[in-house]
């Protein structure tokens, strides 16, 4: 139904491996972002007619969840966020990711196994080392429904 754009400045935390004993434990740092209003209207629309939100990429999931009210519609949105999802996470917003396959302890895996399951990502992740696939920012993608 369409395409729109949100803004997340990365830190260095995207990158950082998460090296806690527990998940729980581990701090990111905040890191700015924006979904001005046309945005939000076009995310809501979309959905308000049975579209699905797409994020293309892990930092448009964090933009995109934080802004999410209980709902699922999202606001316009500009400031930092802390948001750490991890398996457990309940998405508000997004139904749908194109990400390219993530470092191990890193906290976007962390994220798309929250999307996706942790034993469905082990599995395509299995996949994906057996069929030598690039893994990192510049890798392969994968589209998780």
């Amino acid at each position: 139904m369409g395409w729109t754009s949100v803004v997340l400045h990365i830190g260095l935390d995207t990158f950082r491996p998460v090296t806690e004993e527990t998940v729980e434990a581990h701090r990111i740092h905040s890191e700015y972002g924006v979904l001005s209003a046309a945005a939000a209207e076009r995310v809501n629309v979309a959905r308000s007619r049975g579209g699905r939100v797409i994020a293309v990429g892990t930092t448009a999931v964090r933009v995109l969840e934080t802004a999410a009210g209980e709902d699922g519609r999202v606001a316009p949105w500009e400031g930092h966020t802390r948001l750490f999802i991890y398996p457990g996470y309940r998405f508000r917003a997004v139904d749908a990711l194109v990400t390219n396959f993530h470092l191990p302890r890193s906290s976007l895996l962390m994220l798309v196994s929250a999307f996706a399951g942790t034993d469905f990502v082990r599995r395509a992740y299995r996949e994906a080392v057996a069929a030598r696939y690039r893994f990192y920012s510049f890798g392969d993608s994968m589209l998780i429904l």
